[in-house]
């Protein structure tokens, strides 16, 4: 049960690190971000995701350092692993967005399921 419980706090770490760091990253440089993934339209709506992003990983990063993991913050590191993954996957499908997006879809759903192997 420790184990468990130390697993999904360096799990919660980790997709916290990677939200915040992918979040603010069009807000650092948005030339570097568009080149990593294509030329975007709308620019402000592209920092909003980011920054929304970001809030999720700073909500992850101070539940993982609990010494117990709320069932909210797991429901939160789950659904928004599953929300990024779907939105990745439907859109490089439609041939909306880079081919690249697939690499975070996997990075997602990598946390999904390891997730859901530590629920059990």
């Amino acid at each position: 049960m420790i184990k468990t419980m130390r697993n999904r706090r360096r799990l919660l770490k980790f997709q916290a690190a990677y939200y915040c760091a992918t979040g603010i990253s069009p807000l650092v440089s948005m030339r570097l971000f568009e080149t990593v993934t294509g030329k975007k339209r709308d620019r402000w709506l592209v920092q909003m995701v980011g920054l929304l992003a970001a809030s999720i990983g700073l909500s992850l990063w101070l539940s993982s350092r609990s010494e117990e993991t709320e069932s909210a913050a797991l429901a939160l590191s789950f659904s928004s692993a599953l929300a990024f993954a779907g939105i990745d996957i439907t859109h490089v499908c439609r041939r909306r967005i880079s081919p690249v997006y697939l690499f975070d879809a996997a990075i997602e759903l990598l946390i999904v399921g390891l997730i859901a192997l530590s629920s059990f």
